[in-house]
């Protein structure tokens, strides 16, 4: 069965194009998903025909499936057949010529500057221990301050954090590096939570005889440092604690908040797009898009004329 093609197919999109861990997880879950359609239908992606594929495509729609998810699991076809092709598994791509439905073009949610406000006050009282209410500080004034994507902040090393650095060097998706500015509050918060996180790495030492940590935010679980699901499930109890909708609050709405933010101050698209790691200023110019909407909603609001 030629459902056999994924497995490889991630090993060369890991090994070629430097595929983080969550872009395979995304495709393995992606083409399982067609994998499992094909073969209900007695097909696998080696007989599968454009009319095949364009009959999954249907069966997601018909299905209720969002236009992006739709969008992104035929964009994980494609990538398979092209990988099938050039490596002579298929002598033609099936998928060539599908046209996928596009992509929801909402504006990214953000978080009004208040509260924000609020949230990081919050994350100062918010824990069992007065370590634990350090460590929340210190993620949360990081990733306001830095608008670190979620994974870039929890597997941060140590290293990088030491000496009461100015700038923080970030390591994002396909491996690129970038310098990422730390605001006094945030490099306070770095400050305290060394003292206790170095404090707790020396206590495990000498009583487990375990070895240090390499992460800022350490953890006993296999990926050795604090995880993504972890940490969503903390900014939500900090969003309760802060009064702040739960619903409208992820780590990525934080970093929205950052980039909506540097912008309604002043701050060049360019050096935003620098910032966030993005690869093309076309996905930064969506965060102009926000600040419209709001200009806009400001004059309806407060324009004697646009009252009736």
């Amino acid at each position: 069965m030629s459902h056999g093609w994924i497995s490889p197919f991630l090993e060369a999109q890991a090994a070629e194009l430097n595929a983080s861990e969550n872009t395979l997880l995304a495709y393995g879950r992606d083409l399982k998903d067609v994998a499992t359609y094909l073969t209900d239908k007695g097909l696998d992606f080696e007989t599968a025909s454009r009319a095949d594929l364009e009959g999954y495509l249907i069966d997601q729609d018909n299905a209720g499936m969002a236009r992006s998810t739709r969008a992104r699991r035929l964009s994980s076809v494609k990538q398979l057949y092209r990988f099938a092709y050039e490596e002579g598994l298929r002598n033609e791509n099936p998928s060539l010529h599908i046209k996928g439905p596009g992509r929801d073009k909402a504006l990214p949610k953000t978080l009004s500057m208040e509260e924000v406000d609020r949230l990081l006050a919050a994350s100062r009282t918010l824990g069992r221990t007065e370590t634990d209410k350090v460590r929340n500080t210190c993620l949360m004034e990081l990733l306001y301050a830095t608008g670190m994507r979620v994974t870039e902040l929890v597997s941060l090393p140590v290293s990088a954090a030491r000496g009461d650095p100015q700038f923080l060097l970030v390591r994002g998706k396909g491996d690129k590096e970038r310098l990422v500015p730390l605001s006094p509050p945030a490099r306070e918060a770095v400050a305290d939570w060394l003292i206790r996180r170095d404090e707790a790495e020396e206590v495990a030492r000498v009583e487990k005889g375990t070895p240090p940590s390499r992460f800022l935010f350490p953890s006993r679980g296999k990926l050795g440092h604090l995880t993504r699901i972890r940490f969503f499930t903390l900014i939500k109890d900090i969003a309760v604690a802060a009064g702040v909708s739960p619903e409208t609050v992820t780590p990525h709405t934080l970093r929205h908040a950052f980039a909506t933010h540097l912008l309604q101050n002043g701050a060049d698209l360019r050096a935003i797009q620098t910032l966030l790691g993005h690869a093309d200023i076309a996905t930064t110019e969506i965060y102009t898009h926000v600040l419209d909407e709001r200009l806009k909603a400001l004059v309806l609001e407060n324009h004697p004329l646009a009252k009736s």
